[in-house]
C-alpha cells in the first residue's frame, strides 16, 4: 500500500470516492474556488457513494482564506416542530427507531450547506461557474449509472434485512431486490431529474418551492412528524469555529452541536502531554492518545450538545487549565477503565484547496448507513436518520425538543501551523472521527510523516463505529504484535481487526506548504483519490 503522498502546486481534492475528487479537480481547473469545486464533489459524493451520504442529510464546512478569519457553515437540521417525546409516546415507543419514517425526524441541512457555500464564494471570492455546471457530474453519474464499489455491496447485503421493507429502500438501492454486487451498475434517475431540479429552481426549492412541497407530503404520508413549516424555516448559518492553541499554531474545529472540540480537546491534552518526546507508532503514543480520548469522551457526554441547552461555553473546554485537570487524570502506564456507550456514524470527508490558497474541509452524512432508510418516491431522496440519537429520558443531555438540534459526531478539521503550513483533514465514522484525526494530525504534524504516509499507517480506535457493536481498543492487525501486548499489559481491551479495515474511517489530508506545495493523502481503506493539477 502505497505510503508516497500526492504533490500539486495549483489545486488539490481529496476524497473517499475518486470520481468525487475529480469532480472537484475539474472544477479547480476552470478555475473554480475551493468551495465551488467542494459543491461539485459533494455532490457527486452524494450519487456515487450513497451508503455513505446523500441530500437527505446535513453538512459541515471549515473555511480558510489568507489574511482572514476561519470561518464554518453549519448545515445542521432541527428537529419537527412535532417531533417531542409525547409524539413518540403516543406511539409506544421508549426510543425513537433507527429506522423508517419516524427515525425521518430532523430537517436535511445538505443542500442549505451548498447554497451557503455557493453564495459566500461568489461574495467574498469572486467565484462564477453556474451551479449546473457545479452539479453536472453528479446528474450524469445518477442518470448513466454507477459502478457499485465492494463498500456499497458488503454495507448494503449487511444492513439488508433491517431495511429491506423500509418504504423505497428496495426501489433505489437494490437491484431484483437483490444487494447489488461489487461492480454492477446501479442507475438513479429520480435522484438525477431531483438535481435537474434543483439547477432550474434554486437549490433553495429544497426548502421552499415545488420540491419542497413534494418532500414535506412524502415524509408526512409515511408518517414522520416533518412539516412543509419545518423545511421552510430552515436556514444554513455562517458561524465561528472552535479553535485550540496548540504549540504547534492554532486548530480549527466545528462547534457544538458538533463533538468538534473533543477532536481538539484529544489533542489539546496530547500537547501537554508533550506527544512529542515518545516515539511515533509506539504502544506510548497509541495509549496516550486513547487515554486522552477517554478523558474528551467523558467531558463530551457530560456537556456537548445543542449550543442553545448547554451550561459550559465550548471554549472552556478548550481552556489550558482545563485541560490540565484531565492530563493529570492520565496513567502511562496503566488504561482507564471503558465501557461507555459510543455513536456510529456514516458519512464522507473531503478536503479542498485551490490556487489562492484557500481551503476547505468539509463532512457530509446521513448518519447511520441508509440513513433512515427511507426513499420518498417522487425525487429519489434518502433521509437521513440523525434524529434518532436524541433520547426520549427527559434528564437526558440530548433530550428531544421540538427543534432542537441533534448532536453531531461529525466534524471536520483545519489547522494552521506557525512554520505557514495550512492543513484540512478529517474521516468518516463517529466515535472513531475525533481518534483518527489525532492518529493523522500527531503523526503527520508532530511526528513529521508524510501525509499520506500518516493516513495509510494503521490505526486504532477505542469504542463503537459504523459496523460495530463493541466497546473494545481495536487495532488494525498492521501493529507489532509486542505493542498489543503492551498495551494488553497496561489493561486495554485489544481486540485486532483486518490490516486495512474499513471501521477504521475513511480519512484524508491535504496541507499546503508555505512556499504553495500542496501535499495530499487518501485513505486506502476507501475507493477515494487525492487529485492535483
Amino acid at each position: 500500500m502505497t505510503t508516497k503522498s500526492t504533490f500539486a502546486t495549483r489545486g488539490m481534492m481529496v476524497a473517499p470516492h475518486a470520481l468525487a475528487a475529480q469532480s472537484g479537480l475539474a472544477i479547480l481547473r476552470e478555475g473554480g474556488t475551493a468551495l465551488e469545486a467542494m459543491v461539485a464533489a459533494a455532490a457527486t459524493i452524494s450519487v456515487v457513494y450513497p451508503h455513505m451520504n446523500g441530500i437527505g442529510g446535513d453538512s459541515f464546512w471549515l473555511i480558510h482564506e489568507p489574511g482572514r478569519d476561519v470561518v464554518t457553515i453549519d448545515a445542521c437540521g432541527r428537529a419537527a416542530a412535532r417531533a417531542s417525546a409525547a409524539f413518540y409516546r403516543e406511539r409506544n415507543l421508549n426510543a425513537i427507531p433507527s429506522r423508517g419514517a419516524l427515525a425521518a425526524n430532523t430537517v436535511a441541512g445538505t443542500v442549505s450547506g451548498w447554497d451557503l457555500a455557493i453564495a459566500h464564494a461568489k461574495e467574498h471570492w469572486g467565484s462564477r461557474l453556474p451551479l449546473s455546471r457545479l452539479l453536472d457530474d453528479a446528474i450524469a453519474y445518477a442518470e448513466n449509472g454507477i459502478v457499485v464499489t465492494a463498500s456499497q455491496s458488503n454495507c448494503t447485503a449487511a444492513k439488508l434485512a433491517e431495511l429491506i421493507d423500509v418504504p423505497g429502500f428496495a426501489e433505489r438501492f437494490l437491484i431484483n431486490r437483490n444487494s447489488p454486487a461489487a461492480g454492477a451498475t446501479l442507475k438513479q434517475p429520480r435522484i438525477a431529474d431531483t438535481l435537474r431540479q434543483l439547477v432550474k429552481n434554486g437549490l433553495n426549492d429544497f426548502y421552499d418551492g415545488e420540491l419542497a412541497r413534494s418532500i414535506a407530503a412524502e415524509l408526512a404520508a409515511a408518517g414522520s412528524p416533518l412539516a412543509l413549516a419545518d423545511l421552510a424555516g430552515h436556514k444554513a448559518e455562517l458561524r465561528e469555529p472552535v479553535m485550540l492553541l496548540h504549540s504547534l499554531g492554532r486548530l480549527y474545529n466545528m462547534a457544538p452541536p458538533t463533538q468538534g472540540t473533543i477532536s481538539l480537546m484529544i489533542l489539546g491534552i496530547l500537547d501537554q502531554l508533550e506527544l512529542g518526546k515518545v516515539a511515533a507508532d509506539s504502544a506510548d503514543h497509541v495509549h496516550l492518545a486513547v487515554e486522552a480520548t477517554k478523558q474528551a469522551f467523558l467531558a463530551r457526554d457530560r456537556h456537548i450538545t445543542d449550543p442553545a441547552y448547554m451550561t459550559v461555553d465550548a471554549y472552556q473546554l478548550l481552556d489550558r487549565a482545563t485541560l490540565a485537570l484531565q492530563v493529570a487524570a492520565i496513567k502511562r502506564d496503566q488504561a482507564l477503565p471503558w465501557g461507555a456507550q459510543s455513536n456510529r456514524g456514516d458519512t464522507v470527508w473531503m478536503g479542498a484547496i485551490d490556487g489562492a490558497g484557500r481551503a476547505v474541509s468539509m463532512i457530509q452524512s446521513i448518519y447511520h448507513e441508509f440513513g433512515s432508510g427511507i426513499v420518498l418516491k417522487n425525487s429519489g431522496i434518502n433521509w437521513q436518520n440523525r434524529g434518532c440519537s436524541f433520547s426520549l429520558d427527559e434528564r437526558a443531555l440530548n433530550f428531544l425538543k421540538p427543534r432542537r438540534k441533534p448532536f453531531h459526531t461529525l466534524n471536520p478539521a483545519l489547522a494552521r501551523l506557525n512554520d505557514g503550513r495550512v492543513i484540512v483533514y478529517g474521516t468518516m465514522g463517529g466515535d472513531g472521527q475525533p481518534q483518527t484525526q489525532s492518529a493523522v494530525f500527531t503523526r503527520y504534524a508532530v511526528f513529521g510523516q508524510g501525509m499520506q504516509q500518516a493516513i495509510s499507517a494503521p490505526r486504532w480506535l477505542l469504542g463503537r463505529t459504523w459496523g460495530q457493536a463493541s466497546d473494545t481498543l481495536k487495532l488494525e492487525a498492521r501493529f507489532d504484535s509486542a505493542l498489543v501486548a503492551e498495551l494488553k499489559r497496561r489493561g486495554h481491551d485489544v481486540e485486532v481487526l483486518q490490516a486495512y479495515d474499513e471501521t477504521m474511517g475513511h480519512a484524508g489530508g491535504i496541507a499546503r506548504h508555505a512556499d504553495g506545495t500542496l501535499e495530499a493523502g487518501f485513505d486506502p481503506r476507501s475507493d477515494g483519490a487525492a487529485a492535483g493539477f
